[in-house]
């Protein structure tokens, strides 16, 4: 056990290393395509860094059988938005106070509210859409249309983002490879550093699941419950970590894009998949999970509706629905 656990706290470090890696590169792709802070964050960043969690079901459906493997594959699916909106937003909001009380930066967040706004808007239309199939799951005709709109929202959402947001800050810190290896930021280092930071996510992400899973199946934890908390935890931190990085940076607007883009991507693409290749049944733990993520989605929607402004203590409340799934797990 100590081995499992000298290797999960190494392949931890080595996602923080890799996000941040993968989050300049991310700033300087923006930059050299003169993309907007949506784009970047809500999309390259967010899509990127969402791949671990998202290649976890289509391996659980591809490679397993049966009952656990639609399980593993459903849990994966609904925990990656649910961590997300509870565990992310958490974080980030408690990022910025302690940046804040370190004097690091001020307590008040300079995100984009439209962006923002934009992103919890398709999130809970996209996600309720897709747990109210579940309910029709007997139905191939409704699978299928709501497959489609599912797709054509997504769409409609990358479309949304590409339209509007404001362009990426002159002031992105100096292209990491450039530094090491003191060569100009052309754009096909960039890739590169894009490319072998986003490889470095995704294999160390499955160094921890793997650890993690080792971990827990110790501890006898069910398929269901270890693929909706243990797999999301590990999977989510790229999202986590780069969101805690920009925050330092005072790139408020990239940090929560990072985690509703992906929360928008997650609802969507990987719904899609388990739709079409799972049984698709979201009761009991799975339909909680589902309406804490739409409850802290909408409470903070609603704050920025009628305050104008984004709070880090209300996305801390995202702990709050956190707590309260683990405490119905325990009873």
């Amino acid at each position: 056990m100590a081995a499992d656990i000298t290797m999960l706290i190494l392949s931890l470090v080595f996602i923080l290393i890799s996000c941040i890696f993968f989050t300049n590169s991310v700033e300087w792709m923006g930059k050299k395509l003169n993309l907007n802070q949506g784009v970047v964050g809500s999309i390259l960043a967010a899509v990127g860094t969402a791949l671990p969690e998202t290649i976890i079901p289509i391996i659980a459906i591809v490679f397993y059988s049966g009952k656990e493997a639609s399980q593993i594959a459903t849990g994966a699916i609904l925990g990656a938005p649910f961590m997300l909106s509870t565990l992310g937003f958490l974080m980030t909001g408690a990022a910025v106070i302690i940046y804040s009380s370190a004097s690091k930066r001020s307590l008040k967040m300079n995100a984009d509210p439209n962006v923002f706004r934009r992103d919890l808007q398709y999130f809970i239309l996209i996600y309720t859409l897709a747990i109210f199939t579940s309910v029709f799951n007997q139905f191939n005709e409704v699978r299928i249309i709501s497959v489609v709109v599912l797709l054509f929202m997504y769409l409609l959402y990358v479309r949304a983002t590409f339209n509007g947001g404001s362009k990426v800050e002159e002031n992105v810190e100096e292209l990491l490879f450039s530094r090491i290896f003191s060569v100009p930021s052309s754009l096909p280092l960039i890739v590169i550093q894009l490319i072998i930071s986003l490889f470095g996510i995704i294999f160390s992400s499955h160094l921890f699941v793997a650890y993690v899973r080792d971990l827990s199946y110790l501890m006898g934890v069910s398929p269901l419950i270890l693929s909706i908390i243990i797999t999301p935890i590990a999977t989510e931190l790229p999202e986590k970590f780069n969101s805690i990085v920009w925050v330092g940076q005072k790139k408020d607007t990239l940090a929560l894009g990072n985690i509703t883009g992906a929360m928008v991507f997650q609802s969507s693409i990987p719904v899609i998949i388990g739709i079409l290749l799972t049984p698709w049944n979201i009761t009991g733990t799975a339909f909680l999970s589902a309406t804490l993520a739409l409850t802290s989605a909408t409470l903070n929607l609603l704050w920025i509706n009628v305050k104008k402004s984004i709070s880090p203590f209300i996305l801390m409340s995202g702990g709050i629905l956190y707590m309260v799934f683990l405490l119905s797990i325990i009873h």
